[in-house]
């Protein structure tokens, strides 16, 4: 896998095309030689974001490629050119690995890809890549997804884990680890999107839970039920079921538990309270609970979480 083409087009993204140009456009010969033989391919001169870039050679050269790399698109709700879902169609019939970073999912799912395939993308639009393509598998919990000759990345920084992963699938681990601490970024990170995900509470409004909803938040310590919702709201649980899901898209008790999670992240960022009284204060009961609870809706255990997210960080790298 010794050269990468970067398949550029008007409307992508210039963080994760960025991204790919630093680490397999860079000259690394002094921990590779060679290193990747790296090219842009396009149709002719494009615009990504404010810059202007001029291809080294057209679309054609995909098929020539080793690995085709194809970057975010910024606008998801337009379909991409057809030259482009066209080529790397063909790179990949041609044998090249197809890589995609965060929406660029879209144009591998444009050109079948993905078909049967489980593929992701940055969680504000896996709703949207499942509903236009329902014969992909779209998990919005991931980091990327490697199908062997297909690969897809979350949002973002995500595409950054995705090429140190390639690195490393073809140079090893340490030279993936020495590409990482040049750009000063973790070799592989735990967890997956859930820990980046804001779950949006509905908005004011009159509704028949828009007295109840805050005044769960304010009781989250509680054991509550959904039958101490119910009483609360007025109505019977089958009542509050059904404006639940039409409100929340969700029951009663997983709103609560997604509650109890979101509350338990603000406490991790914010304050210095330990694990046991995060789990009182979110009604989780024992620091055990709220682990493996945690762990298993967030993907990474609170201590890590905290770790990461803390709200006080200096930023000096130690």
């Amino acid at each position: 896998m010794r050269s990468v083409a970067l398949a550029v087009a008007d409307g992508m993204l210039p963080f994760e095309l960025s991204l790919a140009c630093e680490v397999f456009g860079s000259d690394l010969t002094h921990l590779v030689d060679p290193w990747y033989r790296f090219s842009l391919c396009g149709a002719g001169p494009v615009t990504v974001g404010r810059f202007r870039l001029e291809p080294d050679e057209g679309f054609d050269g995909l098929a020539r490629a080793d690995t085709v790399i194809v970057p975010g698109w910024a606008d998801v709700d337009v379909d991409p050119p057809g030259e482009l879902v066209d080529a790397v169609r063909a790179a990949h019939g041609a044998g090249a690995r197809v890589a995609s970073l965060c929406t660029g999912a879209f144009v591998l799912a444009a050109a079948g890809l993905l078909d049967g395939r489980r593929a992701t993308t940055h969680w504000a639009h896996t709703d949207e890549l499942a509903r236009r393509h329902p014969e992909v598998t779209v998990d919005p919990d991931v980091l990327y997804v490697d199908n062997g000759g297909v690969l897809t990345s979350a949002g973002k920084a995500a595409a950054m884990d995705l090429c140190l992963h390639l690195v490393r699938l073809d140079h090893g681990t340490t030279v993936a680890n020495t590409v990482a601490r040049r750009l000063v970024t973790p070799p592989h990170r735990d967890g997956g999107q859930a820990q980046f995900v804001r779950t949006p509470l509905p908005a004011p409004g009159n509704h028949p839970l828009a007295e109840l909803l805050p005044w769960v938040l304010a009781h989250l310590d509680e054991p509550l039920t959904v039958e101490d919702l119910a009483r609360h709201a007025g109505m019977s649980s089958r009542h509050l079921a059904r404006h639940f899901k039409t409100i929340t898209g969700t029951t009663p008790l997983q709103w609560l538990h997604t509650q109890r999670i979101r509350h338990a992240q603000e406490l991790l960022e914010a304050t210095d309270a330990t694990i046991d009284t995060i789990a009182a204060a979110t009604g989780m009961g024992t620091a055990t609970t709220l682990r493996r609870h945690f762990n298993r809706t967030v993907g990474v255990p609170p201590d890590t979480y905290r770790r990461t997210f803390r709200t006080h960080h200096t930023g000096r790298a130690d």
